[in-house]
């Protein structure tokens, strides 16, 4: 997680501020800023009293299409060096904002970071650019202090940062046993994407690991990647979960033919044993902001029931 060249100091008091990734707009909301926002992207739905908020992003992705199309139109963008989101320079013009919070972890999340670096150069106001990289929970919730610095609310944040992990800490102590005997922690396939199959990425290994269980196709705070069905079925887990990115419930329920189709379904563990579970991959999940807290209680009630809690 790194701080741009732009100039910005501790203690801004940002009173304009745009926002180019979801999970920022989640961390300035949570911590009492929401009244500064004055620009949000085009994905931007959390928390819903700012979606009336002009939206200064849009994506090339087309809408209706399929997950394999999705990530076909994705992959030869990334190749071609195309932008698969752009910037309304006008809007953001009209905005005039003193802070802008960004990323360059991934490219296919967010307008990347060379565009707003150059973008900033062209704005009147000269807004002061935050970039947020983090690749696992603790650098989620640095990220958050960070934000707190850059605003002038460092004491929200260190509180906010506290109660986030005080329920993270409260997981780890309601596994601390599972964690100790290996042979009681379920084996977990966590798919981010279906068509084709990813496995999970960044943080989500470790919120399987807090969570008391043991992810078998993802590594710890590394990106996910593309995996072969023949993956999913020689991992043959204990509980099978699909969040995919940017998908909704219902979204990323109408892939699970997909699945069906590619794998011996019946023949899995995790169907035979009723354990197969899909979240909603927008909310929770990928975003890099304070509802990952959120998504490891989600996964500690999906490994252990309702009674875990």
């Amino acid at each position: 997680m790194t701080l741009s060249k732009m100039p910005i100091l501790k203690n801004l008091m940002a009173e304009r501020i745009v926002t180019l990734l979801p999970s920022a707009t989640e961390i300035i909301c949570g911590l009492g800023l929401g009244d500064k926002l004055v620009g949000i992207t085009h994905e931007c739905d959390y928390p819903a009293d700012i979606t009336h908020l002009p939206r200064v992003t849009s994506s090339a992705i087309g809408k209706g299409l399929s997950s394999q199309e999705i990530d076909n139109q994705v992959r030869n963008h990334l190749e071609d060096n195309a932008a698969l989101y752009s910037l309304d320079l006008p809007l953001l013009e009209s905005l005039q904002p003193d802070l802008i919070v960004t990323q360059a972890l991934c490219d296919v999340c967010a307008v990347s970071m060379s565009e707003v670096s150059i973008a900033c150069d062209t704005l009147t106001s000269r807004p002061a650019l935050l970039n947020l990289e983090p690749m696992s929970l603790g650098d989620v919730f640095d990220t958050i202090l960070a934000v707190g610095d850059a605003t002038g609310y460092r004491q929200n944040a260190f509180e906010y940062v506290a109660a986030l992990k005080s329920r993270v800490a409260g997981v780890r102590e309601r596994r601390r046993n599972d964690r100790e005997n290996s042979r009681q922690r379920p084996r977990v396939a966590f798919l981010e994407w279906i068509d084709p199959p990813f496995n999970a990425g960044h943080w989500t290994p470790e919120l399987i690991e807090i969570a008391g269980g043991i992810d078998c196709l993802g590594e710890k705070h590394q990106p996910s990647r593309t995996i072969s069905f023949d993956d999913i079925v020689m991992a043959d887990a204990d509980v099978l979960v699909i969040a995919q990115c940017g998908f909704d419930l219902a979204r990323s329920t109408q892939d699970l033919d997909i699945l069906k189709r590619n794998l011996p379904w019946d023949e899995l563990k995790a169907v035979r044993n009723n354990r197969v579970h899909i979240v909603d991959g927008n909310a929770y999940f990928s975003r890099s902001g304070p509802r990952l807290v959120d998504s490891l209680l989600i996964m500690e009630q999906l490994l252990w029931g309702r009674n875990s809690l």
